[in-house]
């Protein structure tokens, strides 16, 4: 007789329950500039932050997380990422759309698909993040969502009901038409893209942003991608570390963990992650230090941050700039518009780049380097800096808080100081038809004017048989025997000139000026 003997294996309810729970989805909200995304944050948060940003615009990126009731009345948690859309933070966006579970395209009613929609489609597809779109300011008198549609069809980019699977919703962040829906949307595209995440191992994840607290030192935002990061863990990312004492949630209220999906701030760096680093923790600060150690035996030896700067290589000019700024993310930006920059006579070499306000130091560099400028962006300078400046005799400082100020500010900086070419212009040509006396290097010719225009005072060149022989000067002009200030093309005249080498008949007289370029 054979016996079957069927084992069953009861699985870990409480492993199982923190594979499969449901996270909090991660959201970026990308588009254009001025295409309503912050605004669209500050109605789900009810806050005003587009308002505050100098310019109106988005110049950094900003991570929330909100409390939303779907339409069958479940409480969710959903993390938010505010991008920049100017052209200038596209590694900021870069950085977002790699991170986010699920992403919102903003494409305002009233414009359709502009340059930064196109680009934030692209960086979309490349990561592979699954998106919604939101046409935006349809409060607007000027409104035509079809036509936004449209425009984006002329990407290759088909929503729902025009021809393609992309989910799209009509929101206005003004009345909050629309809003709730598209955030139902965003869960349920979340809930179908969601991988199986496990919360109960040490945290992993991005960092989104790192900038330097004058309290606590280096801070970075942090989105969670797996894991639970716990108070007293350790963290890498890069070759920085951070022992973490505390753990704050945005908007900066101690938590003892944080887990998938959430925004973290954590602080106390050992040196400066860069925006889209991958983290990862650690239980304690002596296992960090391990993994740091083998790290560092792999890793190549970095070159300096501060560089030496020729001031000119043949005819090609080198400016020194030193950038402080905020964050990171603002460092890369002000790195991507010098990029642009570049020509073959000229470019912007940063000497060197950090974060917090202008100092003492950042001014000794700049006058250590022969036609170096500071240039800072939101931040300020301290007090020494700008005692320091005053007594060298100016260290040259700007300050700005607009990325395109800044922008048009190193583009005219590359213009003034790219060399200028000098170039002969001809401006006037004339006949020699006959010559009435000469004495010495002087003559009384009479002529007609070929091209352009012949004046009083003006140099010449002699021209004779294609070759250039002499040069001269119009000492005295004269029409229908009267004195004149100047001849035109198709007219005949009557000159003393002084000369190189005597005119003759059929001689070309060219008049040139030397100008600039």
């Amino acid at each position: 007789m054979e016996i079957v003997i069927r084992l069953f294996f009861m699985p870990n309810s409480k492993t199982t329950e923190k594979q499969n729970e449901v996270r909090q989805p991660v959201v970026a909200v990308v588009g254009h500039v001025d295409h309503g995304k912050s605004t669209l944050l500050d109605y789900i948060r009810k806050t005003n932050v587009a308002e505050k940003e100098a310019g109106g615009i988005t110049q950094r990126i900003g991570a929330y997380e909100v409390l939303h009731k779907t339409a069958d009345g479940k409480e969710r948690q959903i993390s938010f990422i505010d991008t920049p859309g100017h052209e200038a933070f596209g590694s900021s966006r870069s950085c977002a759309s790699g991170v986010a579970d699920v992403a919102i395209l903003v494409v305002a009613a009233d414009e359709g698909a502009k340059p930064q929609t196109i680009e934030s489609i692209k960086i979309l597809q490349k990561c592979k993040t699954p998106f919604v779109v939101a046409f935006t300011k349809t409060d607007k008198p000027n409104a035509d969502v079809e036509h936004a549609k449209a425009s984006l069809a002329e990407h290759e980019l088909y929503v729902e009901g025009y021809g393609g699977s992309i989910p799209s919703a009509s929101v206005s962040a003004k009345t909050g038409n629309g809003v709730s829906e598209l955030l139902d949307l965003v869960l349920l595209l979340a809930d179908m893209n969601d991988a199986p995440r496990d919360s109960g191992r040490l945290a992993e994840g991005v960092v989104i942003e790192a900038e330097r607290s004058s309290a606590k030192g280096i801070c970075a935002t942090l989105v969670i991608k797996n894991g639970v990061l716990r108070k007293g863990n350790a963290i890498l990312a890069d070759n920085a570390l951070s022992t973490l004492r505390t753990v704050e949630d945005f908007a900066g209220k101690p938590l003892a963990e944080a887990g998938c999906g959430r925004i973290a701030r954590a602080y106390g760096w050992s040196a400066l992650p860069h925006s889209g680093a991958p983290f990862r923790a650690y239980v304690n600060k002596k296992e960090a230090e391990k993994a740091l150690e083998e790290n560092a035996a792999r890793a190549v030896v970095p070159s300096s941050k501060t560089e030496k700067v020729p001031e000119r290589v043949g005819v090609h000019t080198v400016i020194p700039l030193i950038i402080k700024a905020d964050n990171a993310g603002s460092i890369e930006a002000i790195r991507h518009e010098i990029e642009k920059l570049k020509t073959e006579k000229t470019e912007i070499k940063i000497v060197c780049a950090g974060l917090g306000n202008i100092g003492e130091g950042d001014v000794k560099i700049a006058d250590s380097v022969a036609g170096a400028l500071v240039v800072g962006f939101n931040v300020g300078t301290d007090a020494g800096a700008k005692k320091s400046s005053k007594a060298t005799g100016g260290a040259d400082i700007h300050l700005f808080d607009i990325i395109y100020r800044l922008s048009d500010f190193l583009a005219e900086l590359v213009k003034e100081r790219t060399p200028k070419e000098k170039r002969e212009e001809i401006t006037g040509q004339a006949r020699i038809v006959k010559l009435f006396s000469e004495e010495k290097n002087t003559q009384v010719v009479g002529g007609k004017v070929l091209e352009g225009m012949l004046a009083l005072g003006d140099e010449f060149i002699i021209v004779r048989r294609s070759e250039r022989i002499g040069t001269g000067r119009v000492k005295e002009l004269q029409r229908f025997k009267e004195k004149a200030r100047e001849a035109a093309a198709g007219t005949e005249f009557g000159a003393l000139t002084t000369s190189t080498f005597p005119l003759a008949v059929s001689d070309t007289i060219e008049v040139v000026k030397i100008v600039e370029v």
